[in-house]
């Protein structure tokens, strides 16, 4: 009997020990929900992430959606931040909700995920420039091919790509996602002859071909993880040419696991832009997470290591080199998109085509 008793003691003993730690490791701990681009959803999501955030007392969770999407169709009452891709979307979201206060913990370049032969195709047409271990194309130079509806069969003298398909750059769906207004964005600043779109009015010459690029396409995805994964998957005749985020083609070159194959290779457009990642705090526990990631040099280097580029030079040096990726450490010709109002604009254009197909 007596053992008995000694044992039912214990039983209770490690029971409220466990409810005691429970409640010490709960204590103060926020619970913080936010909207954020796709593409930094596994960052969210990783373990290590979500260890390095409960010290700063934040227990995060995230739903993904477009950028657009965020700006335009959430209730965000419901959120303690968001953080979408880009400065445009941010842009409409402080106008929306009256919050000043925004930090941009990460930003990353937008770049083409191609092919050595097609790469190679380029550099012969003096459309691309062969950097070493990656390569730089000159919108300018390409535009005209876009324009003109050339198809890779006829570009001459070419042996590397004979496909049929139209000469495009593939993007995400430009009514949802941020990679593909970023692409707007760019080329929209190659047409008008080097210059940022300042209006309405300074666009609508431009519309036609802006909205042709998009529609030629056919229908896209929302999210800027299928068009990369088709061409990881499908190979070079599905998706020759494929805007995305560089830090996409970091993080999977970083798993190690064989996907990115010898031929693959990045091109960065000359002029470029960047995605700057902007999040913008709507609560207390929102406000406690963005200084988390902007000043917590853990949270910083595994920002690195999704492939996102921030004041920590040195690391994401070292980790790509590590993981056999070679990168520009800078760049100079470097462009702004355009207003959140003058990007809307077109991107409700190029949405009243669609409809109208």
């Amino acid at each position: 009997m007596r053992k008995n008793r000694i044992i039912f003691f214990v039983i209770i003993g490690v029971a409220l020990a466990i409810v005691a730690v429970s409640l010490l490791t709960n204590r103060g701990t926020n619970q913080v929900t936010g909207l954020v681009g796709s593409e930094k959803e596994a960052f969210f999501e990783d373990a290590r992430v979500q260890k390095a955030l409960l010290r700063h007392g934040l227990d995060v969770t995230v739903q993904k959606a477009g950028s657009r999407e965020i700006a335009t169709s959430f209730d965000l009452s419901q959120y303690d931040f968001v953080f979408p891709s880009g400065a445009p979307a941010a842009e409409k979201i402080q106008l929306q909700t009256g919050q000043s206060k925004s930090v941009t913990p990460f930003f990353t370049p937008m770049a083409i995920a191609s092919w050595k032969p097609i790469a190679d195709l380029l550099v012969q047409q003096g459309i691309a420039q062969d950097q070493g271990a990656y390569y730089t194309v000159d919108m300018n130079a390409l535009l005209p091919l876009i324009k003109a509806q050339v198809r890779w069969k006829d570009i001459p003298a070419n042996t590397a790509f004979t496909a049929n398909k139209s000469v495009l750059i593939t993007t995400t769906d430009v009514r949802k996602s941020n990679s593909a207004a970023m692409y707007l964005a760019l080329m929209s600043y190659v047409a008008d002859g080097n210059n940022i779109v300042q209006s309405m009015d300074e666009a609508r010459p431009l519309l036609p071909l802006l909205t042709d690029m998009f529609l030629r396409q056919g229908l896209r995805p929302s999210s800027s993880l299928e068009p990369f994964e088709d061409y990881l998957v499908k190979g070079m005749g599905h998706s020759p040419v494929v805007m995305i985020y560089e830090a996409q083609f970091i993080a999977q070159a970083a798993r190690g696991d064989g996907s990115i194959q010898p031929e693959m290779v990045l091109m960065y457009p000359t002029p470029t832009i960047f995605t700057k990642h902007v999040l913008i705090p709507l609560t207390v526990g929102g406000e406690k997470l963005a200084e988390a990631l902007t000043t917590d040099p853990e949270l910083q280097r595994l920002a690195i290591e999704y492939g996102f580029r921030n004041d920590n030079l040195a690391y994401f040096q070292e980790f790509t080199k590590s993981h056999g990726v070679t990168l520009p450490n800078s760049f100079v010709d470097v462009i702004e998109p355009p207003s959140y109002e003058v990007l809307e604009g077109m991107i409700q254009v190029i949405e009243q085509a669609y409809q109208q197909q």
